[in-house]
């Protein structure tokens, strides 16, 4: 599996004065987040959190192979929006029937027939259910994430099979190449 980060946190604003911080947490329970050992930023700093009451954490940067916390609210305050990462490998597996979102970005995408619609460029969750974006004859389509819609997951084939529901317009991929 190559090496991708997965964004599992991103560091709020402080809280209080000691450097203690607001933590959002995108596991599934958000405790977990300290869970994977030390997490890392866009520019390979690594950090460790300590939970100290809900959503709001003891951080500290490695640096030398050594903690050193945050201690006061102006130094917590520069940390505000850093995203928190792991390697797409310290996840344990997905269940049967589940997903790692992440792991679907460069799928090929199918129709019902097999006819290729492109490949799986993004995946939208904004809360009320993941969207695939799905580029390649034409113009990206979004469809909704659902068992209806998107009837095949094959990780381990690199496809996915998608049943678009009426509404969206699928490019013709043989009208394009024809003119």
């Amino acid at each position: 599996m190559n090496q991708r980060r997965i964004l599992l946190g991103v560091i709020g604003r402080p809280h209080g004065v000691r450097g203690l911080v607001h933590v959002h947490s995108h596991t599934a329970d958000p405790a977990d987040l300290t869970a994977y050992g030390d997490l890392s930023d866009a520019k390979g700093r690594q950090f460790v959190l300590r939970w100290r009451g809900e959503g709001v954490a003891e951080i500290a940067e490695i640096v030398d192979g050594k903690p050193v916390t945050v201690k006061d609210r102006d130094a917590a305050a520069k940390l505000t929006r850093t995203e928190l990462f792991i390697d797409r490998d310290r996840l344990p597996p997905a269940e049967e029937e589940e997903f790692y979102l992440s792991d679907l970005v460069g799928l090929a995408a199918f129709d019902g027939a097999g006819k290729p619609l492109g490949k799986v460029t993004l995946v939208h969750d904004y809360g009320a259910g993941a969207s695939l974006e799905i580029e390649g004859n034409g113009k990206p389509i979004i469809v909704p994430f659902t068992r209806a819609c998107v009837p095949v997951v094959n990780i381990a084939a690199g496809r996915v099979e998608i049943v678009p529901p009426d509404e969206i317009d699928v490019p013709n991929a043989d009208a394009e190449h024809a003119a």
